[in-house]
């Protein structure tokens, strides 16, 4: 990097990727910094930079134990240690430099201090990790933790044996085991039960006798209005959907395309009519709500339509880097993976990853999707066709 660039950074000032830090005493302290940066996007500290943006530098003397510092940092003050990079600049002939140092998005997340502490950048600060819910994220975030594969507050007695056998014979061609010691290892081996003993939230979602009175969040809220816009004391249709995943896409799916307009198009007069949208896209994006919603979020799937539109609303936004373009490019991330799998021995009709949105959107243009990180909701929104 040369100066000219470096200055042109310094002047967009701080952010949540470029820090300024005229001198720095305290090992701890940076190492508090480069973690921060770590369990985030990454980003880069300018040494020599005041707050200000002004220049003042650093001697030769402040650069070597600098240097040392950030190596000491980076190897024994954080957990699990650092590769950064570091480069010098020279301000001019007086022989003043600044330092750039890069640290990269950690690999090995989370990253803590001497101390224990998670950090996480807030803006151009950092701030400490304090609630359950976002070191869950972070957790999840890199793979760590699933919100499938959570344990439920329930044994075998609370998996529908008949549902379960059926799914058995259909796809393995075995039998359900009559005990229940037989059949948890079983569920174990399928990585719907923990070793405790527990059928985790994949096995109550997808077997389960009655899902929504052990996870009664976890349900589709349908509500079908007359004109654009939520009226709380009129509607046309109102249900709440509970039961296994496919009884809640079966009868979340039933809902929709009963309230849709038929068109008659060159069928005879008699024929029941084509749906105005194409069944098809509602079977992939309700699919695609089911799978891929943040099950940390104690909050049903809401299906709202409208005389001119109909949205489908998912806790959570869109998960690490995933962006709205590339989820309509057919890219994905696997939130909720046992969920996932089991969806495609043909539980549900998924007919692969990341490929639901791009046969949805081939079947029907007039989809528009949301990514609302500050009310973590993710909404899909399907235009209806002018009358």
């Amino acid at each position: 990097m040369t100066l000219e660039e470096l200055t042109t950074q310094i002047a967009l000032g701080e952010d949540s990727r470029r820090q300024f830090k005229q001198d720095i005493s305290n090992t701890d302290a940076l190492a508090a910094e480069m973690a921060a940066f770590a369990n985030t996007d990454g980003g880069v500290i300018l040494l020599g930079v005041a707050d200000d943006g002004a220049l003042p530098g650093l001697s030769l003397t402040d650069v070597a134990r600098l240097n040392q510092m950030i190596s000491n940092a980076a190897s024994q003050h954080i957990r699990s240690p650092l590769a950064v990079q570091t480069e010098n600049i020279a301000l001019g002939d007086d022989g003043r430099l600044l330092i750039v140092l890069n640290i990269p998005k950690g690999l090995d997340k989370p990253y803590f201090d001497r101390n224990g502490v998670i950090w996480l950048k807030s803006g151009a600060d950092k701030r400490r990790v304090n609630s359950k819910e976002e070191l869950r994220r972070l957790f999840q975030s890199v793979d760590l933790l699933h919100a499938d594969e959570v344990p439920c507050k329930v044994g075998v007695e609370a998996i529908d044996r008949h549902s379960l056998a059926e799914f058995l014979h259909t796809t393995y061609g075995l039998e359900i085991p009559e005990q229940n010691t037989d059949l948890l290892r079983l569920l174990q081996n399928m990585n719907l039960a923990t070793v405790e003993g527990y059928v985790n939230l994949a096995g109550v979602l997808l077997f389960g006798k009655r899902p929504e009175w052990v996870k009664p969040a976890f349900i589709v809220k349908v509500v079908a209005f007359p004109g654009n816009v939520i009226e709380s004391s009129s509607y046309v249709d109102s249900e709440d959907i509970g039961g296994r995943l496919r009884d809640v896409f079966d009868d979340t799916l039933r809902f929709i395309m009963r309230n849709l307009h038929k068109r008659q198009g060159q069928q005879s007069f008699n024929s029941v009519g084509e749906p105005e949208v194409p069944r098809l896209v509602f079977e992939e994006l309700l699919v695609n709500a089911l799978i891929h919603r943040d099950y940390f979020i104690s909050a049903p799937i809401r299906v709202l339509i409208y005389a001119n539109r109909i949205e489908i609303i998912s806790p959570g936004h869109l998960p690490n880097n995933l962006t709205v373009e590339k989820v309509k490019a057919g890219n994905s991330n696997l939130r909720n993976p046992i969920l996932a799998s089991f969806i495609a021995k043909k539980l549900l009709p998924y007919r692969g990853l990341g490929s639901g949105i791009l046969r949805a959107l081939e079947a029907w243009r007039q989809i528009d999707f949301k990514d609302d990180r500050e009310a973590c909701l993710f909404t899909v929104t399907v235009w209806r066709p002018a009358d």
